[in-house]
């Protein structure tokens, strides 16, 4: 019997814990790496945004990583680019959102891409951005692109690093509860 209780508890232990959809704020800095020479990409395409939702007024939240734009503004070596902030719901099925910045024309935008994002042990983000130049036409006559994937941890600002552009990404979670405090004396 005891050799049955160890065995269910080593098995739920090592069970792959499973995730379901909760409330979390993404915050993204979109940066150029001024030392780094710009890479100029092919134009974005036209449905740049396919198969993505839009972000909602509604969902848009102010900005909490203002130091750190702050720092990098500063900074000679970067340029920021974009920063956002929002809520949405995220599970183990990926969530794919549009995120554009700047007057539209013609469906493109100055700053357009997508944020992919999956829940996991370790949270995965696809990003795909482009910086677009206009002409007076409102064509894009040029674009430097940002596509890169990676393993992120929840709670914790992680930098994604594409060459010349770069994305600064932290994702909390809203409704788990807050860390508990460190008691001040150790129970015997």
């Amino acid at each position: 019997m005891r050799l049955f209780r160890l065995t269910t508890l080593l098995l739920t232990l090592a069970a792959p814990m499973a995730y379901a959809d909760d409330l979390y704020q993404v915050e993204m800095i979109l940066v150029r790496q001024n030392a780094v020479p710009a890479i100029v990409s092919r134009a974005a395409p036209e449905d740049w945004d396919a198969g993505a939702q839009r972000i909602s007024a509604e969902s848009q939240r102010t900005p909490s990583l203002n130091g750190e734009v702050e720092k990098l503004t500063a900074s000679s070596d970067y340029t920021v680019l974009l920063h956002k902030a929002w809520q949405q719901t995220l599970g183990e099925e990926a969530s794919k959102v549009a995120i554009s910045d700047g007057k539209e024309q013609f469906g493109q935008y100055p700053i357009e891409g997508t944020l992919n994002i999956k829940l996991g042990r370790f949270t995965d983000v696809g990003a795909d951005f482009w910086v677009n130049q206009i002409n007076e036409d409102g064509l894009v006559t040029a674009s430097e692109r940002l596509n890169t994937d990676s393993h992120t941890k929840n709670g914790q600002l992680n930098f994604l690093d594409a060459g010349h552009l770069g994305l600064l990404i932290k994702i909390t979670s809203l409704t788990a509860p807050a860390p508990r405090p460190a008691p001040e004396e150790i129970p015997d």
